[in-house]
């Protein structure tokens, strides 16, 4: 059904704002319309409206990171079932002796575990035992929900495995995975540092310094298959780090992370002695339809010739020296980011970053990509998908409105981010 009346460039914007409208807007309830369907719409428009063929459409699908997002879901997912993260959240509350200690021991576990098993999955089970905690112990549960959600975003930044946005810049920037995390691991530390230190002092008056808390009671893990998966992630984790070179032939830099990420899920299902189909059951299907139909969307953006526009139109903003585009092109993402989410932001910008002499320096711009996109999900109590989940899944327990969020998520925010930043032209600038 081409549209032959009116020009590819005004259909493909014109799809492309429509389906960024129904992204922003998170879910239309009257519609039943949400982040996957929106894009999955506007990837049929694009085909339906002539824009881009179904063959281009099906070329545009970039399997290298629906692999990656895969193969890392199938691993979390056996964990998820034996227990693994209920019971690390249950064993990092009960070690601590006092609020303040338990906010600040919750920043770190949440932010390492988001690093490797990507920050939406950690808010997700660490939510139930962080209530029941608090509950127990008679505190207020908006400081640690708070904390669960800002450091798993801060924490996610370490790795390319820690959230989607990342895994696609990993896939669109072939930055080694090692050097990536070396990069980002003082940054991601000093971050969730600062993250506690901003949270005590914002709530100090409802974090008593002294009191013993009650012993949280430890949920039931399968210590068996726990073990198994912690194995099959050291393997997957030595084979992200080695050289591609040297462990497959003729493999690409670029495509080690979706092969080995799959060869971990593999191993996952073949060593997890549970059902595979209960297992799949958890796997996040609807972020890969996103992902799949967002892919489709920009390529009908690109063919229409919009990328070279919008680039062209944010360009001026950027300047020409070194300070002056990392200061807006940071500001720029950190907007960006919250206006239309992280990942479809990150799905325009990488453009930018790779287009020739755009910036004086772009493996840095890769990774102010990555800080800024992950830490402005912190900015407001939708900025993410993890945002969401703790939102969601505490309503009934505790009231955190989008102003009393934002009292803590602003600073969080600004500091993280210009603190992360400066440390990043620092070192690679």
């Amino acid at each position: 059904m081409p549209a032959d009346w009116i020009a590819p460039a005004t259909l493909a914007a014109g799809i492309f704002g429509l389906t960024y409208v129904f992204i922003s807007l998170q879910k239309i309830h009257f519609l039943n319309l949400d982040r996957p369907s929106a894009a999955i719409g506007g990837a049929l428009l694009m085909v339906l409206c002539g824009v881009i063929t179904l063959e281009e459409a099906y070329a545009a699908i970039n399997l290298d990171t629906l692999s990656l997002l895969l193969g890392m879901m199938v691993l979390i997912a056996y964990l998820e079932q034996a227990g693994f993260f209920q019971y690390v959240s249950a064993w990092v509350l009960r070690r601590s002796r006092t609020p303040r200690r338990m906010l600040t021991g919750l920043v770190f576990a949440s932010g390492a575990l988001s690093a490797l098993f990507v920050n939406d999955t950690v808010c997700l089970l660490f939510t139930p035992v962080v209530l029941s905690a608090v509950r127990r112990a008679r505190l207020d549960p908006v400081p640690y929900l708070i904390a669960l959600v800002t450091s798993a975003n801060i924490g996610s930044v370490m790795m390319l495995t820690g959230n989607p946005q990342n895994m696609l810049i990993g896939i669109s920037s072939g930055l080694p995975f090692a050097t990536f995390f070396l990069v980002m691991l003082p940054v991601g530390v000093l971050c969730l540092a600062l993250d506690a230190a901003l949270l005590v002092g914002l709530y100090r008056g409802r974090l008593p310094a002294e009191g013993r808390l009650p012993d949280e009671p430890l949920p039931a893990v399968d210590g068996p298959v726990v073990r198994r998966m912690l194995g099959v992630t050291a393997v997957v984790l030595a084979l992200f780090l080695l050289p591609a070179e040297r462990l497959v032939p003729g493999l690409e830099a670029g495509r080690k992370l979706p092969l080995f990420a799959m060869t971990g899920g593999g191993l996952a299902i073949l060593v997890g002695r549970y059902p595979p189909r209960e297992a799949l059951r958890q796997v996040d299907w609807p972020l890969l339809l996103f992902f799949s139909g967002l892919f489709i969307v920009f390529a009908g953006v690109e063919k229409a010739g919009l990328l070279e526009r919008m680039h062209a139109a944010v360009a001026p903003l950027f300047g020409t020296t070194s300070a002056s585009q990392l200061a807006a092109f940071s500001a720029v993402s950190v907007a960006g980011s919250n206006l239309v989410s992280n990942v479809p932001f990150v799905l325009v910008a990488r453009h930018w970053v790779e287009a020739p002499q755009a910036f004086a320096n772009p493996e840095l711009m890769w990774y102010v990509l990555a800080l800024t996109s992950t830490f402005a999900g912190n900015l407001t109590i939708v900025g993410s998908v993890a945002n969401i989940i703790v939102l969601e899944q505490s309503r009934d327990h505790a009231r955190i409105g989008f102003l009393a969020y934002l009292r803590a998520g602003l600073p969080i925010t600004l500091l993280t981010t210009a603190i992360g930043v400066a440390m990043l032209w620092l070192m690679l600038g």
